[in-house]
């Protein structure tokens, strides 16, 4: 292996066009494919704006030549040469107008036989790509949505300076907070028996800086949750997290639509309409079984409940009966693909979401199945059917429930199913809206009790504020979720910025005074010396960059995630530790209970 010596970059090698012909230039990378064709070698160098070929021919020294015969996938070299016009040109690569005809080659590292080959479209198992994280990261497929990431956040610094936010770090060590998702925890071994909690949010420290006075705040801040993981959560993640004084729910959602249009226009040429839709979360339940719907395409949910109220068929009239409703969706024109076979796939997925079935009729032009249309009467189904716009070709599915919103979210799930599989919708279209006037609190069978439906410090609206104790479940919040294709991109809300109403607040949750006043005493404390109205919201930087690529799991976004189990494969953590650090912590390991 050689050193540098006096050779420095120039260039790097994407940049290269039709207009450098002719420049003396070094390039530096990793060899993406060395092709010997006996007198003539083509070297194919990468680096991370791009791809050059590197040409060897007779008119290369001789000893140079002979070094390039010996290059072999990843090694790491730079070349010294001439830009040229290729001879034989290809669209295929950014720089396929061009070649550089080396004159002085360098090989600063060899390589062992990788354990995939390293470019795109190469099929791998996703443990090996993520045990070898940083040879995966070398495919140009993987490495942009890195680079994406990178700019987003840049415009997002750039643009939020324009509008007078100040970027403030919160601190990442902090006190553990009873409500919402687990935390995790950090043992002090200064004083033993305490714990500090990684942050779920910067959520209480930039309400604080509101009562500090810097009227707007930003962060791109790194967030920790000790959940279970799916295709678009991972536990430790990055928000683009805002906060704005002397403002109400227009102001927030103004500033940072503005954003959106900035980002989507300037990386994916994208012209974003704004405003954008607003859509209170009872109507987004009930037309889409969704708080965070899918808009690009129909099959909106359709309230049959008072179509079927006195109908004989108990799988109907009993949820409306203990208080519940029924709705149904048309799947218009899908009656030859929707077989039984598929629909019963579809009654498994309602029964995932909580339905205890779901009922049919296939409307065929060679005939009509129901699994309920015999336990109606014909008045009923008559009803049903004009309800529903039913033609030949149609597909009713129709899904009852004590719960309406489990009700509802089970026959949005099925619309989401459908749309998928019979692809409905332009998987390249952005359709955006918020999602406004949140349920302040939601119920918890399991616990018998409420809790916030977003967090304690949201403020009620104005006309609920006498439901916070005497109505919790009909009391609304002044909260809103940004929705991307069916995706919650963020969400925020407008705070408490009264004491008296953050400790009914409290009250309703449960809290006695004194947890209230052990829990957030620095926050109740804070707001007897004057505390402006504010709110914010926060984004999701991952899910974002997920959704502008296309991806299918967020994991493609960042550098290195986490699997399955929050494990990661690369260096192997979580481990175990040395006994010695233990006792210094005073942590006894005991066995987990069977």
């Amino acid at each position: 292996m050689e050193t540098m010596g006096n050779l420095r970059r120039t260039h790097y090698c994407g940049t290269l066009r039709a207009a450098d012909a002719g420049k003396e230039i070094t390039v530096a990378g990793s060899v993406a494919k060395n092709r010997d064709k006996g007198g003539l070698v083509f070297v194919d160098l990468r680096d991370t704006s791009g791809i050059l070929q590197l040409t060897f021919d007779e008119n290369t020294p001789k000893a140079i030549f002979e070094k390039a015969g010996t290059l072999r996938s990843e090694y790491v070299i730079m070349a010294k040469g001439l830009v040229r016009e290729r001879s034989a040109k290809t669209d295929k690569i950014a720089t396929g107008d061009v070649e550089l005809d080396v004159t002085e080659l360098r090989i600063l590292s060899d390589a062992e036989i990788t354990p995939f080959e390293i470019k795109d479209g190469v099929k791998v198992r996703d443990d090996l790509r993520l045990k070898y994280r940083y040879l995966d990261l070398r495919r140009p497929e993987a490495h942009e949505p890195i680079v994406m990431r990178h700019r987003i956040t840049k415009i997002a610094r750039d643009y939020y300076d324009q509008n007078h936010f100040v970027e403030i770090e919160t601190p990442i060590m902090v006190k553990s907070t009873p409500e919402g998702a687990r935390d995790y925890l950090i043992p002090s071994r200064v004083q033993q028996g305490r714990f500090f909690a990684l942050p779920q949010s910067p959520q209480l420290y930039k309400q604080l800086l509101m009562l500090s006075g810097f009227d707007r705040y930003m962060q791109i801040a790194r967030c920790f949750r000790d959940e279970d993981l799916r295709a678009d959560r991972q536990p430790e993640f990055t928000q683009i997290d805002l906060e704005m004084s002397f403002v109400d729910e227009n102001d927030i959602m103004t500033v940072n639509e503005g954003f959106i249009k900035k980002v989507f226009k300037e990386l994916l040429n994208e012209e974003v309409q704004t405003p954008f839709l607003r859509m209170p979360y009872k109507e987004a339940m009930s037309r889409f079984g969704s708080d965070k719907p899918d808009t690009r395409f129909g099959l909106e949910l359709v309230d049959i409940t008072d179509t079927v109220k006195d109908s004989e068929f108990i799988v109907f009239s009993g949820p409306i009966s203990a208080g519940g409703t029924v709705h149904a969706i048309n799947a218009k024109g899908l009656a030859d693909k929707l077989t039984r076979k598929e629909i019963d796939k579809l009654v498994e997925v309602a029964k995932t979401y909580g339905a205890k079935g779901l009922a049919y009729t296939r409307l065929t032009a060679d005939g009509e199945t129901s699994s309920y249309e015999k336990k109606c009467t014909e008045a009923e189904v008559a009803a049903i059917r004009a309800k529903l716009d039913a033609q030949v070709g149609d597909v009713l599915l129709i899904c009852g429930g004590e719960d309406t919103e489990e009700a509802c979210t089970a026959l949005g799930q099925v619309r989401l199913e459908i749309g998928k599989k019979f692809e409905l919708f332009n998987p390249k279209q952005f359709n955006f809206l918020w999602v406004t006037e949140f349920p302040l609190f939601e119920y918890s069978k399991e616990d018998g009790r409420y809790y916030a439906k977003h967090h304690p410090f949201t403020m009620p609206m104005q006309e609920d504020m006498d439901k916070i104790e005497s109505d919790p479940a009909n009391a609304r919040a002044r909260a809103y979720d940004m929705v991307l294709n069916g995706c919650e991109l963020g969400g925020g809300s407008i705070r408490i910025n009264d004491p008296q109403i953050q400790k009914r607040m409290f009250r309703a949750l449960g809290f006695t005074e004194e947890r209230a006043q052990e829990s957030f005493g620095f926050l109740i404390e804070a707001y007897k010396y004057g505390a402006p109205p504010h709110g914010g919201m926060a984004y999701g930087l991952d899910r974002l960059c997920m959704l502008m690529l296309g991806t299918d799991s967020i994991r493609e976004v960042i550098a290195f995630p986490k699997v399955q189990n929050s494990g990661e494969l690369m260096t192997g953590c979580p481990e175990t530790v040395e006994q010695k650090q233990l006792d210094e912590l005073a942590i006894a390991l005991v066995q987990p209970q069977p």
